[in-house]
């Protein structure tokens, strides 16, 4: 099963991401590849694999990527086969924690297969606020996913399960849920 996890930046999805993967012991988080900096207390090769532009062009020419995004201008984002083929051959189900355009096109490549989720927050003031409360973005690029949210709240209707993080104890408990009835 490939579980697919997709939001706009600051709705809080990698937060219940994690807290998924602390209640199942069959799941398995794949781990992106990105061209952009480390932010905060992130680690290369546990939040992200941190590349530079010319190694991500050059695995897009060898074919490495299952799917992969131009995602903010010059900030490539995009999954690995050879991440997936490794959760796989442990026997785990793979979990992507991926930007709106990756999950639509990953739900596209995977089909029946995977479940798509789509975390939105409550509303994009509070989203502003999240993201200002996150410290780890100038203003201008906080207002840059902030407008980019808006469109991607559109693509929330290519996802199987919308799930609202206004409180953050009913959001994991949806969450739960939702791969609960996915997996009985």
């Amino acid at each position: 099963m490939i579980l697919i996890f997709s939001a706009p930046s600051g709705a809080g999805k990698s937060t219940l991401v994690n807290y998924l993967l602390s209640q199942r012991d069959d799941l398995e988080f794949s781990v992106s590849c990105t061209t952009r900096a480390p932010r905060g207390q992130e680690v290369n090769g546990r939040e992200y694999y941190f590349i530079t532009n010319e190694e991500f062009l050059e695995r897009v020419n060898k074919g490495e990527f299952v799917e992969y995004e131009n995602v903010y201008s010059g900030t490539y984002y995009g999954t690995l086969r050879s991440e997936i083929e490794r959760i796989e051959n442990k026997g785990h189900h793979v979990v992507f924690d991926v930007d709106v355009k990756g999950g639509i096109h990953l739900k596209q490549i995977f089909g029946d297969k995977a479940l798509s989720i789509f975390v939105a927050p409550p509303s994009v003031e509070e989203l502003r606020r999240r993201l200002i409360g996150r410290a780890t973005d100038s203003m201008e690029k906080i207002e840059e996913r902030v407008k980019k949210a808006s469109i991607e709240m559109e693509d929330s209707k290519h996802f199987d399960h919308i799930i609202v993080n206004d409180n953050l104890e009913i959001a994991k408990s949806k969450f739960l849920r939702v791969i609960e009835e996915k997996f009985a």
